[in-house]
Order: C-alpha cells, then structure tokens, then sequence
C-alpha cells in the first residue's frame, strides 16, 4: 500500500512509480488478500505503467465546466467556426480530464489499483490519454471528421468501464474504507459522463452540420434538440414513457399474466425544462423499475399469507378469492415545478427498504448482497447506464407509442430512443449512448441503479434523495434544476487528495 505521504502528494509532484515497487516488494500482492490477483493482472498493471511525468501538465489544467444552457446557446446557430471551435475544446478537454482520474488510480493503494479490473480500466484511460493528447489542432472539417473517428472508436471501446469498475471495487472493498471506494467510484463516474456528455455532444453537432437538412447559422426551434439536449423535455411524457417500458420488463420479468401495479402520474403536467433525454429516463427508469417490482414483490407475500391461511382453515373461501384478485397500488408520480426547479416524486406501497439494506443504499462497494451483484456483474460485459440495455424481444413487441417529438425518416431502434428532430437526425454518438448496447435479463439485478440515478442527478446540480417507510412504501424524490443554468458537477484534483 502506498504511504499516505505519497497518497497526498499535490498535482504537479513527482509521484514515485507503485508499480515499480513490483520488483522491490514481490510479495506486495499476498495471495492471502480478498481482492484476487491472479498473475496475469499484476503483470499486466506492472507493463502498463506510464511515466508519472507525461500527467503532470495535464494534471495541473482545472476542467472548464459548462452547463445545459452554455451548449444550448453555442449549438443554437452552428457554423463552421463553431464546430472547430468545438472540436479544439473536445480536443484539449478529454485528455485534461482523463487525466485527473488517472491521477486518482495511482494514488490508491498498490493492491487496488493491480486488481485485473481496475487495472483494465487504467489501460483503457492511459490509451485514450495518449491518443487525444496527441491530436493536433483542428483547422478544417477534415481534421473534426478526423477527430469524430477517434472519438466515436474510444466511446465504444470504453463501454467495459463500468462493470469493470463495478467488479473491481467489490472485488477490493476489504482493502480500502467503503466510505474512500465510494467516494473514488462517485468520482470517476460522474467524470465518465462528463467526458461522453462533451464527446456526445460535438458528435452530434458534427452530424447536425453534415446533415442534408441543415442550414448553417439557421436557428433550431424551441421543439429540437440541440446536438444531445432536448430543449424542452417535458416531464410528463418522459415518465409516461418509461412507465411503459417498465411495464413491459416486469411482465418479461414476473410472467405475462402478472399483476403490475398502474403509474398515476398527477400535479404540473405541462412542466418542461432542458436536459439530456437519456440521463433523465435512465433515472426515472430505474425509479419506476424499483418501485414496480417491490410492488409486484409484496402482491406476491400477501396472496401467499391469504392461501396459507386457508389451508390452514383461518379464512373463508371469500377472503382468499378477494385477496388472490386484489389489484395491486398505483405507483403515484407528483410532478412539481417550481421558479428554479422541477420536483419529481415518485411514491410507492411497495412495504419500503429492507433494514438490513438500507445504511448501503447509496454505495458501490458494499452491501448484504455484494456476492450476487459481483455474480451478475460478470455477466455484463458491457454498459452505458442507459434504459436501453435492458432490451428484450418483449419490449420491443410491446405495444409503446413514440414520443410526440418531431421524429426523422430513420426509424428508432428501442421504444425509449431518443427522438431527434428532422434538423438533428440520429447521429453515431446517440446511437452509441442509446441504442440496446447489451441484451441482459430484465431480472438480472447489478445494484447499481440507485447509486448512478444520485451521480447523474448530481451531475446538472440536481438531487436524488429515498425515504423508506419500513412496511409500507418508498417516496423518491428527484430535483431537477428548471433553467439550465448549473455547470456540472466536477471533482476537483485538490478535493480527491483527501482520499
């Protein structure tokens, strides 16, 4: 394990080599320890050690954060001069910020960071580090054409980043405090979508430009969106949508003829705001999808109490019929908007959080559960964190209405496809962040959906909190900043050096 003087060294100080003390220290990585370390991956994390010095002045350069209105407003009237302008900030951005989290893989303990996962990981961020920042300046549409390859190629190969992560934090939560994992695991993936959100974005700006219906310098109106913000996501229709979706997984999940509870969605209907359509039914997805099933879960105990009941002859044959065709309760979804701000609640009866399972809520690395997630991680090889990879024949048999967004002559891959406008036709960044990227079970639970539904709502400087009702039902609450005027939520290097 590193000394907690190397652990707390600042930015720009020479860090000694940890997987140069491989060969000092052999025995560093004790097969004793709970986190494997198989041989292939200590000597891949010891041949995939870069020179400290070449972060150095990457690390030093603060992130330049932007907001959903700063990419509305540049978008807005797009120009060749803009789109270069773009470029060159996607260009000198990435690097910048991969780097901060490459930073943060070196400063954990040596163990940690040569867990086969994690060091998977450092593979990928010090190879898409290397490559960006070697790009050179973009001065033509060739050079952004040039650099959208590039782009597009690391979205896709970086899709194995969040199981690994996942897996290797479980793997490793007996070596680190969980407080210090979570922490890392929080940081590293709002970084992640901070990264795809800047990359997403120039992609779809540079189809927008190249697109047969595109006027350069016209102004979009308020209905589309805008490279990958939707300019007007109304709240009502996100939530009708995902509920449909959920409903088709929970009769994939349960059985065709199972009961499940209806999504009543009341208070300001009409309420719209800017957001990136695939963040926000990601969310509500996974809202709906917990509730739904902890629903479907407590239908299921209470018909088995009534039949144990009558066989046991303490009930009539009339409680039993009643209780076996009791419909179960409404999943109620009150939508508030107020001057700065959209409130999003989303109530069930579905008999609240275990108590054994609450305290870990919020956290990646441990939990009652942490053998089944790591089991099932290993069976998702790949993973956006998008609604849409939970796809299955049944849901794309169900009988979902599109959106009534303006839509293009390309038809939509999944019912929850972002639906672009005629000016803004799918472009390979939405279809890399949207489409059903892995085929999974819909019962295949990672316990992850909580913890990233928090990063992305933090990330636009909103918020995700659950009260639990033990034995009766959860009320979740999602704030939603209305204007569009928050940067993002980065991590600064000087906070991470604390862990």
């Amino acid at each position: 394990m590193l000394s907690s003087s190397m652990r707390h060294t600042r930015p720009r100080q020479r860090l000694i080599n940890p997987f140069a003390r491989a060969t000092a220290r052999p025995g560093a990585a004790s097969s004793s320890h709970p986190c494997p370390m198989a041989g292939r991956g200590a000597a891949t994390a010891a041949a995939a050690w870069r020179p400290v010095s070449v972060l150095d002045d990457w690390v030093a350069r603060e992130a330049r954060p932007i907001s959903l209105r700063q990419l509305m407003v540049f978008g807005r009237s797009l120009t060749e001069s803009r789109l270069i302008s773009s470029a060159n900030y996607v260009r000198t951005e990435l690097p910048s910020r991969i780097a901060h989290r490459l930073r943060d893989m070196q400063q954990l303990p040596y163990v940690v960071v040569t867990n086969p996962h994690i060091n998977d990981v450092y593979n990928l961020y010090y190879k898409a580090f290397d490559t960006f920042r070697k790009i050179k300046e973009v001065k033509t549409l060739e050079d952004n054409d040039r650099l959208c390859e590039i782009i597009s190629e690391n979205l896709k190969g970086h899709l194995t980043v969040i199981p690994k992560l996942a897996m290797g934090i479980l793997e490793c939560r007996g070596l680190m405090n969980p407080q210090d994992l979570d922490k890392f695991m929080n940081t590293i993936l709002r970084s992640r979508i901070s990264r795809r959100v800047i990359a997403e974005q120039h992609l779809s700006l540079t189809e927008t430009y190249h697109s047969p219906h595109f006027s350069p310098g016209a102004k979009l109106s308020e209905s589309d969106f805008i490279g990958e913000v939707f300019i007007r996501c109304q709240a009502r229709d996100v939530i009708d949508r995902c509920a449909r979706a959920v409903t088709a997984l929970a009769r994939s999940t349960n059985g065709p003829d199972a009961q499940v509870p209806a999504v009543h969605v009341d208070g300001h209907l009409s309420a719209s705001f800017p957001y990136i359509l695939s963040h926000l039914e990601y969310i509500i997805g996974e809202l709906l999808r917990n509730s739904v099933q902890a629903v479907i879960d407590r239908q299921a105990k209470l018909r088995e109490k009534a039949v144990a009941a009558a066989a046991a002859g303490s009930t009539t044959s009339t409680t039993l019929n009643a209780a076996l065709n009791q419909p179960p309760p409404p999943i109620e979804v009150t939508i508030c908007e107020a001057q700065e701000h959209v409130i999003i609640r989303i109530s069930d009866r579905g008999g609240g959080i275990p108590r054994d399972e609450l305290p870990y809520l919020w956290s990646f690395s441990k939990g009652p559960k942490s053998a089944n997630r790591l089991e099932n991680l290993g069976q998702v090889p790949r993973m956006a964190a998008t609604m849409q990879e939970l796809h299955i024949d049944e849901l794309a048999r169900a009988d979902l209405k599109a959106p009534s967004y303006p839509t293009p002559p390309p038809p939509t891959p999944s019912p929850l496809q972002q639906p672009p406008s005629a000016a803004t036709p799918h472009t390979p960044s939405q279809q890399n962040s949207l489409s059903s990227l892995t085929s999974r079970p819909p019962n295949l639970r990672l316990g992850m959906g909580l913890p990233l539904s928090r990063v992305y709502a933090e990330y636009w400087a909103g918020s995700l909190h659950v009260h639990s009702l033990e034995g009766y039902g959860v009320d979740a609450f999602l704030q939603i900043s209305r204007l569009g005027n928050k940067n993002e939520q980065l991590t600064t290097r000087a906070s991470m050096d604390a862990v």
